[in-house]
């Protein structure tokens, strides 16, 4: 994603609210642990003032199917997704797909989804990003 926008990329920890002032779109993703993002990334947004006016997007990977990965898609990014909102961010857009995972027995199994993201997630990925310009993503 961050080829597809020539965005830089940060670590949550890297970010701050006046670094993220410098730029007009942001991204904002990690994998799906438990049914949210990962909570590095929502203590970010948590320490950002309520007053940010930028555009947002925000983007997953999830150790679940396809099919799945749609269907949880909203539920799955509605934490981030709100305290986005509540701090002055209008989301222009969403994104997920099937991610590798090794969590619980899967791990004895050798991981889910593996090779994914793979090349049909990635150009998704890149026509989702086609729509804007210089951007910043946290991941």
């Amino acid at each position: 994603m961050a080829d597809a926008l020539e965005a830089a990329l940060l670590k949550p920890e890297e970010a701050t609210s006046e670094l993220l002032s410098k730029f007009d779109l942001i991204g904002f993703g990690s994998g799906i642990y438990y049914g949210k993002h990962h909570k590095s990334l929502l203590k970010v947004v948590n320490s950002l003032p309520t007053s940010m006016n930028k555009k947002a997007f925000v983007f997953s990977t999830a150790g679940v199917s396809d099919r799945l990965v749609e269907r949880n898609l909203a539920n799955n990014h509605k934490k981030l997704r709100n305290k986005l909102e509540e701090k002055g961010f209008r989301i222009v857009g969403e994104f997920s797909c099937c991610g590798f995972m090794t969590w619980g027995y899967y791990r004895l199994l050798g991981g889910r989804n593996n090779n994914r993201p793979d090349e049909n997630d990635l150009k998704r990925v890149r026509d989702f990003a086609e729509y804007s310009g210089y951007a910043l993503i946290l991941h």
